[in-house]
Formats: C-alpha cells, sequence, structure tokens
C-alpha cells in the first residue's frame, strides 16, 4: 500500500522551521554518540598530531606527512588527507544516514507529524540539523589540528607541492582554504546520507551508503580512469585542495571538483525531499524499498555522472589518464629549482635564482618498451641544472612513484651530497635534505608540454 502525506487541514498552522531545527539540533546533540563524535574531533587531532611532529619517524607516504615536524601547517593537512578519505564520510554517515531512519527505529514519526504538522518543515529541520552537526565535526577537525600542529612545530614557512616556500601568513590562509573546499564533498556525501537515511528506513544499509560510496570511490581513485572521469566523481574534490600548494595554483581541477560536489549535494537532497513526501508515514513496519533505491535515487546519479563526464571532455583539453611525461619533467624540474634554492641556504652557499639555474628532467618510465603516460612507481628521472659561472653540468637522479590522482613521491636516488642522503651537513649541524624525498602534484587538466 502506498499513502501519501494528507496537508494539514485549514486553521492548523505548522510549527515554525526554526522551532523544529532547534527540536532536532537538541535531538542530535542529546546523543551519547554524537557527543564523543563532537569530543573526539576536538580534542583527537591535537593530540595526534601533537605526539606524531615530535617523533623522529613520520608518516611520509601522506602528503605533507614529512613536513610534520618542520612546520605546524603540515600537521593539519596531514589530517585533511585522512579525514578527505575516511573521518568526513564516516561522520556524515553517523549523523546524516541516521537522522531520518532513527524516527522509523522508534516508530515516533506520527507524533512528530502531528507536533510539527508539515513534513516539509521536518525535512528543512533534520536536514538543517544534520548539517549543523556536520560541520561542528569539520569546524573541530580543522581547529584542533591546526592548534596541535602550531603548539609542538610551531607557526614556520611551509613547503608547497613544487617545492616554493610559503611563508607562514600564506600558509595559513591556504590551510583554511583547503579545510572550507572539502566541505563540498562533504556536504555531498551528507547528501547521500540522507539519501540513503530515507529511502531504506529501518534497514542499517541507509547509514552505510556514505561509507560505501566512499569505499567504492577509494578503488576508483587507484584506477588509470580518463580524466574527465575522474573529475566527474563527487570525491575528486577532497583530492584537488592540493593544488592550491602549488604556484600558480591548479584551480582548474579543484574547481570543477567543487562543482560536481555540490551538482551532487543538490541532486542527492532532492530526490531524499521528494522520496520523504511520497513515503507512508502509516506503516510502523517500513523498512524503505531496495528497488526504489535504485530506480529513484542510484539511477539519477548515476545519469549526473555521464552528464559530467560529457562536459568535462568537451570542455577540457586533457586526455587519457592525464599523468603524462611532460607534465611530470616540467613538475619535477620546477620542484627541484625551488628545492635547491632550499638546499643552498642551508649550505650558506651564494643564492642562485631558478632562471639560473635552468632545472630540465628527463623522464622514462618502465623502460623502452612501457609506453610514457600513466601512474605507476616505474618512473626513472634524471634533473640536470647549471650554476652561474660554472661549465659542468648536474645531474641528480629520482625515482617517482606517480599516483592516478596526479600526486607522485620523488625518492632521490644519488649523487650522495645532493639528493643521496636524508641529511645535509650544514654549519650549524645536520638538517633534513629537501633535495631527498619530497611530494609533487601534476594538474591533470594542463596541456602536455612541448619536449
Amino acid at each position: 500500500m502506498t499513502a501519501t502525506v494528507t496537508e494539514p487541514r485549514a486553521g492548523a498552522r505548522p510549527a515554525p522551521v526554526l522551532h523544529g531545527y532547534r527540536f532536532e539540533l537538541v535531538k542530535l546533540l542529546s546523543q551519547w554518540r554524537i557527543r564523543l563524535l563532537l569530543l573526539a574531533c576536538w580534542l583527537a587531532p591535537a593530540a595526534f598530531v601533537a605526539a606524531v611532529s615530535l617523533q623522529s619517524s613520520l608518516p611520509t607516504d601522506t602528503v605533507f606527512g614529512r613536513s610534520m615536524n618542520a612546520t605546524g601547517w603540515a600537521g593539519s593537512l596531514v589530517v585533511l588527507d585522512f579525514a578527505c578519505s575516511w573521518a568526513l564520510p564516516l561522520l556524515t554517515a553517523l549523523v546524516a544516514g541516521d537522522v531520518f531512519a532513527v524516527e522509523d527505529r522508534l516508530g515516533t514519526w506520527r507524533h512528530l507529524l502531528v507536533a510539527v504538522r508539515s513534513p516539509r518543515r521536518i525535512f528543512v529541520a533534520k536536514t538543517l540539523a544534520s548539517l549543523t552537526v556536520i560541520l561542528l565535526l569539520a569546524a573541530g577537525l580543522a581547529a584542533s589540528s591546526v592548534a596541535g600542529g602550531l603548539v609542538v612545530a610551531g607557526n614556520r614557512p611551509l613547503i608547497g607541492l613544487d617545492g616554493h616556500l610559503l611563508a607562514p601568513a600564506d600558509a595559513a590562509g591556504t590551510v583554511l582554504l583547503s579545510w572550507v573546499c572539502a566541505l563540498a564533498p562533504t556536504l555531498a556525501f551528507a547528501a547521500v546520507g540522507l539519501l540513503g537515511s530515507i529511502a531504506l528506513g529501518r534497514s542499517p544499509m541507509g547509514l552505510l551508503m556514505p561509507l560505501l560510496l566512499a569505499l567504492a570511490l577509494q578503488l576508483a581513485q587507484l584506477l588509470p580512469l580518463p580524466v574527465a572521469l575522474q573529475l566527474a566523481l563527487p570525491s575528486h574534490a577532497f583530492l584537488a585542495w592540493r593544488g592550491l600548494f602549488t604556484s600558480p595554483a591548479q584551480a582548474g581541477p579543484l574547481l570543477i571538483g567543487l562543482a560536481v560536489s555540490l551538482a551532487w549535494a543538490v541532486l542527492a537532497t532532492a530526490l531524499a525531499y521528494r522520496l520523504f513526501l511520497r513515503r507512508d508515514f502509516t506503516d510502523l513496519a517500513y523498512d524503505g524499498s531496495g528497488r526504489r533505491v535504485v530506480v529513484a535515487a542510484g539511477l539519477p546519479l548515476a545519469v549526473l555522472v555521464a552528464l559530467t563526464v560529457g562536459v568535462i571532455a568537451g570542455a577540457t583539453p586533457a586526455t587519457g589518464s592525464g599523468i603524462e611525461k611532460g607534465k611530470l619533467q616540467e613538475s619535477l624540474a620546477t620542484a627541484y629549482a625551488h628545492l635547491y634554492r632550499l638546499q643552498t641556504q642551508q649550505l650558506h652557499r651564494p643564492d642562485v635564482t631558478e632562471a639560473q639555474l635552468q632545472a630540465t628532467a628527463s623522464c622514462d618510465k618502465g623502460g623502452s618498451r612501457v609506453l610514457d603516460e600513466g601512474p605507476g612507481n616505474d618512473w626513472r628521472c634524471v634533473v640536470s641544472w647549471h650554476l652561474p659561472g660554472a661549465t659542468a653540468v648536474g645531474t641528480a637522479i629520482y625515482q617517482l612513484d606517480a599516483t592516478a590522482d596526479g600526486r607522485y613521491i620523488a625518492d632521490g636516488d644519488g649523487p650522495k651530497e645532493v639528493n643521496g642522503y636524508f641529511q645535509v651537513r650544514t654549519p650549524a649541524g645536520d638538517a633534513p635534505n629537501p633535495l631527498w624525498q619530497f611530494d609533487g602534484n601534476v594538474d591533470l587538466l594542463a596541456s602536455t608540454p612541448k619536449e
């Protein structure tokens, strides 16, 4: 039996949205699970960043991980990277994925409808309340991680993903902007959580929808997908904030990622609203409908992905996976020139400019029988540079591990006095060698430089 919601009779005024919002917010904040999440988000990141920043072994496999004991801003970016992968989808599942389903489990829909007298206002109140809690959780992650990093490692300059140095003020603004950009895909996952909470009723699968989506997208990000398909996924904005740490900033992938995430948020919320108004509130054993999820929810989102892929493919010049030889060579040479200057300052040698160094890179992937494109850990590059007044050309070897999302790790492979050891001997003592290992980021939408 399918029943529709009866509109309130004439003269029965619905409760104001603000009152419903306050009521729903109090309900959420009164749950021990939400209180524990708030406590964890506002305290745990600071403790984690402080503890790791004091260690000699750093999470070098995470972007900005090797800089955690050099500047306080790196710790917040490590937390952001982890939050974008798992924490934020989990938080949206626990909050938005349960905000409607809890009424089904408790059988309180009829009481709520009598009190509010408007299904539309119930939807708005619950949506705004869950959004408020999610924003509080995200703000806690950001504020706590920044505070922990600054207390332990200090307000120092941050090395960007192209080797250029960000002053403390610039690093602060860019880190905060990165956290703000992560809110767009968070809204998309929250909207998916609302959709699952409504469509599946008391079923725990509604709670798991944001997590399952995050897991599927994590697996997709490991594959060498076409650039248009990568950018069409709502999770891409969780990665594209890295482009803010290059000069100039890689704004194209980030703007596309934000637009895609907001489109997902709007469509998923609209689908959740439509399903909510059409559901049967008289059935106390309502468990949702799997077929309804596929037809009324999954199909429109799949159509959105297909349309987005078509628009991006037609509007951008990038083809293939976006990881190409020319892009890697240009990015590596630029990063090397910036970091060479940092090493020069460490060793108190005469300063040189990037233009004087004339750094270039020559890369090969897997030998002559392998096409020089795509992600992989078999990239081998030779960087060449010139010093003013010297006739000899300096060379350095790097092994590159490039991932499908555009990030790569450059591992120095000699000569030892340049990049073959993790420390350099300076007049003030041993210091970390900026040329030994470093992270880089390739703009997937950039056109391939001519060789």
